[in-house]
């Protein structure tokens, strides 16, 4: 009965993934964490705390993954953790309505009304076209609902996917999917019938005449176009300017939807910081269904779809497209969410993006004296680097580049206390708690993983 309890906590990174790999499919619960694209041992980690996360083996790193977006305010951010623990004093879960649901909905939707400088509304802007939100769990579940009710709203069967945007690990998503996918190699997925991947079209990012050849040759089976509001899955490719409202005006012409993936983009790569992406251009996009996670659950499980009121309620029990959760809107995980967004003022998006470019001119400036060809993609403050001279406009620009490179480099700085995304095709995330000392030692790794990667030559 006790075959796989040692009674005994690990406490190297090694001894982790060896028991891991007993128990655990790859011994990790989500991909990218084996470390496969880079090699070595996963760092399996014990605690956060700011802008550092240390492992078990009670090394300490500046953190540049943010849990992959959620720790906008760092780790272990005393309110957020004042929040959870409030909220589970009152109970883990109830599998019924709560009030703290409607809270968040509403300061979510709240941070989504466009303001002028007095405070009013902006005319035609409230809540940019989101009226409603249903809280889920999970990205994948938000969006996969997203096309279950675009495909009951339209009733065509059709979806259009850009390549290289990842919505999560649904059937329907899988083509062509960037980060995982991308990392590991893998074209799509074992398991899904080719029924299912018929049911969606890949098409290039940022290219408007294969929307349009798209739209002319299906228009009228298109349920709706999915869009990372800027891509961050195949390294962060940004929209071209003016590519974002295109979607949107095609398929409205066609009648069809767009639903806006900003399950990593929400609250965190904004133009003013309390809404999703805007084009650069400051105008925003009409979208029809925008999905939401990561910042809105503060850490924890929790992601949300929005839309305007009419698209909502055909969601059951109102309407006929069916999807329903017993952990959906978990009361823990509202409270540490509406604990995030309320500790996510002005300055908070203020500092984002300026200490993001801190970090990034100074690891730019070391591959640059190593002769190391690079360039540095950005989305607000969320950023990566390409090992390639220009920035790539869609997924297969961001494969054409040194991806050998990436592992050393990765190394080097895990060596120098500095924790990357183990993937060349993931964006990398700053907090609010990103201070001059975390800065700092970033900086200090710097000229060595620009060294290693100089030094990386491609296998064979």
């Amino acid at each position: 009965m006790t075959r796989f309890i040692s009674g005994r906590t690990p406490t190297t990174n090694a001894e982790a993934f060896e028991r891991a790999l007993v128990v655990t499919p790859g011994g990790v619960n989500s991909p990218v964490r084996a470390f496969r694209s880079v090699g070595g041992t996963p760092v399996f980690l014990a605690s956060g705390h700011g802008p550092y996360v240390t492992d078990v083996e009670g090394t300490e790193y500046v953190d540049l993954v943010g849990q992959w977006g959620p720790a906008l305010l760092g780790h272990a951010h005393p309110d957020v953790i004042a929040a959870a623990h409030a909220a589970v004093d009152r109970g883990l879960g109830f599998g019924a309505a709560s009030t703290g649901e409607v809270e968040l909905a509403e300061l979510v939707l709240d941070r989504l009304t466009l303001t002028a400088a007095d405070g009013t509304a902006l005319a035609g802007t409230e809540r940019r076209g989101i009226e409603k939100l249903r809280l889920v769990s999970t990205g994948t579940e938000a969006t996969m609902t997203a096309i279950r009710l675009a495909r009951g709203a339209t009733g065509r069967p059709l979806l259009v996917k850009f390549a290289g945007h990842y919505h999560g690990h649904s059937d329907s998503l899988l083509s062509e999917a960037g980060s995982g996918i991308a990392t590991l190699g893998i074209p799509g997925s074992a398991g899904i019938t080719p029924e299912t991947a018929a049911q969606t079209i890949v098409i290039p990012y940022n290219d408007e005449d294969a929307l349009a050849e798209v739209f002319a040759a299906h228009g009228d089976r298109i349920a709706a176009v999915i869009t990372e509001a800027a891509a961050a899955n195949m390294g962060v490719v940004p929209p071209k300017p003016g590519f974002n409202r295109l979607l949107a005006d095609t398929a409205h012409a066609h009648g069809a939807l767009l639903i806006a993936d900003e399950v990593m983009t929400g609250f965190r790569s904004t133009a003013a910081g309390w809404w999703g992406l805007e084009e650069r251009e400051g105008v925003p996009y009409d979208a029809d269904l925008t999905t939401f996670g990561k910042i809105i659950g503060g850490g924890l499980p929790l992601a949300g779809l929005g839309g305007r009121a009419e698209i909502l309620d055909l969601l059951a029990p109102l309407g006929p497209v069916y999807q329903a959760g017993t952990l959906s809107g978990n009361p823990v995980a509202v409270a540490t969410g509406a604990a995030m967004l309320r500790g996510a003022g002005p300055e908070v998006y203020e500092h984002l993006p300026r200490v993001a470019r801190t970090i990034a001119d100074g690891l730019s400036s070391a591959l640059s004296a190593e002769g190391v060809a690079h360039t540095v993609a950005w989305a607000g403050s969320q950023f990566s680097i390409f090992f390639r001279d220009s920035a790539p406009q869609n997924y297969a620009e961001a494969q054409a580049q040194d991806v050998f490179r990436f592992g050393p480099y990765f190394h080097a700085m895990l060596e120098h206390g500095v924790s990357l995304p183990p993937s060349v095709y993931e964006a990398w995330f700053v907090s609010a708690a990103h201070d001059a000392r975390a800065v700092e030692r970033v900086l200090a790794a710097a000229r060595p993983a620009a060294q290693a990667a100089a030094a990386a030559r491609p296998a064979g």
